[in-house]
């Protein structure tokens, strides 16, 4: 269950996104607009905190009277090591990307679970409907397949270039999984109905992500979690082939929104075209 922050007397409410860099989030631009929207007081700021200084000012959370902090790379296992509490998502996963000062207690979420929901449920993907492909075992890769099983996935298979990381993923988090090589990636995409990458492929700045999805169910949902670029090589491999897409950045707005209720007391305001104002954001560093 989501756990709201505690209310710090007298001071305007300030919360932030945690990261090293994060000068690149859209966080705040994101939960600033919704925070405009909706008339609440409150700031959300974005705080460039190096590792090695990351547990101190975590620690310093409830003495600054800092609601909380969604966390991102590379802190996320580091930020759940120093949570006194999870929830059941992010004892799971093994990864906390919300912190919350409650009670003087530092509460441990994780919603990219809830990112991963929203962009499957706006892919109509909201139940197991054939087998599903997850590219990577890495930490992304671990919350999309939480969220597969807690919706009842029994076809899985996952191709990563590590099967022991594979394997250990899978075994970890109680699942029955068929793994693959990467260099036999089509055996696994052989009808399947879903696609995740859960790589940093195909990123700004990483490798390409070369996959063909020929083998896939011909209506299949295609979702790649990078959102820069908005359009990867594979979604638009996808799009060309008539094969339905969903991008990165549902996935970002999707967990922000448990975030924003959790760190500010109410949810944010759904008539906001904040992927319009985010798409205009990514557009305009292009």
């Amino acid at each position: 269950m989501m756990r709201v922050a505690a209310a710090t007397r007298g001071l305007l409410p300030l919360a932030g996104v945690a990261g090293h860099p994060v000068a690149h989030s859209l966080s705040p631009a994101m939960m600033t607009a919704w925070l405009e929207a909706s008339g609440r007081p409150g700031r959300y700021v974005a705080f460039d905190i190096a590792p090695e200084n990351f547990a101190a000012a975590v620690k310093a959370l409830p003495a600054l009277g800092i609601a909380g902090l969604n966390i991102t790379l590379p802190h996320k296992e580091a930020a759940f090591a120093l949570a006194a509490e999870h929830t059941e998502a992010a004892r799971a996963i093994g990864a906390v990307n919300l912190l919350l000062a409650s009670g003087g207690t530092l509460l441990g979420d994780n919603t990219d679970v809830d990112g991963i929901r929203a962009a499957l449920d706006e892919g109509a993907m909201t139940r197991p409907q054939g087998p599903a492909v997850l590219l990577g075992a890495g930490g992304a890769a671990r919350a999309a397949l939480y969220v597969l099983k807690t919706r009842g996935w029994r076809d899985v298979r996952i191709v990563n270039r590590s099967l022991a990381r594979a394997r250990a993923l899978v075994e970890d988090l109680g699942v029955e999984a068929a793994l693959h090589p990467w260099e036999k990636a089509a055996e696994a995409l052989d009808g399947a109905v879903l696609v995740i990458n859960a790589t940093s492929l195909g990123m700004a700045g990483k490798p390409p992500l070369l996959l063909d999805l020929s083998a896939a169910a011909t209506d299949a949902l295609v979702f790649d979690m990078v959102y820069v670029p908005l359009e990867t090589a594979l979604l638009r491999q996808a799009r060309e082939t008539g094969r339905r897409s969903v991008d990165g950045l549902s996935m970002l707005i999707g967990q922000a929104r448990p975030s924003f209720q959790a760190l500010f007391g109410a949810p944010p305001p759904q008539d906001l075209p904040v992927r319009e104002i985010l798409t205009a954001m990514l557009e305009a560093r292009t």
